[in-house]
């Protein structure tokens, strides 16, 4: 049986699949990134144990990477996510940054009261 630590730690992790393979290759301009940001970040939200997201998309890197049309598909080298996953008392804090060219997701702090 999982402890509770572990299983918070999968749930960050399952909701950290779900965010990434998702949205990953949705076409994507710097007009759009804010619009896409919310909607990220209430999808994943919606989830249960999850009590924060946030998702930084890189306009910038957006805007020197876009196509003749204007757009890119979105992939983990133009956003930074952070999330905040409670599960039975037990708090564990993630992030998504890019690390050697690859989106590495981690636990960046947990709190196991218990």
């Amino acid at each position: 049986m999982a402890t509770d630590a572990q299983q918070a730690c999968f749930e960050a992790g399952i909701k950290f699949g779900s965010l990434y393979h998702q949205f990953a290759g949705t076409p994507l301009s710097p007009d759009s990134a804010a619009s896409l940001e919310t909607a990220m970040v209430e999808a994943i939200e919606n989830q249960p144990f999850c009590t924060s997201v946030t998702v930084d998309i890189d306009e910038a890197a957006l805007a020197e990477a876009a196509d003749d049309h204007g757009y890119v598909e979105l992939t983990g080298r133009f956003m930074e996510v952070r999330m905040r996953v409670e599960y039975e008392g037990v708090v564990v804090h993630t992030e998504m940054v890019m690390e050697d060219g690859y989106p590495l997701m981690r636990i960046v702090d947990l709190n196991d009261s218990a």
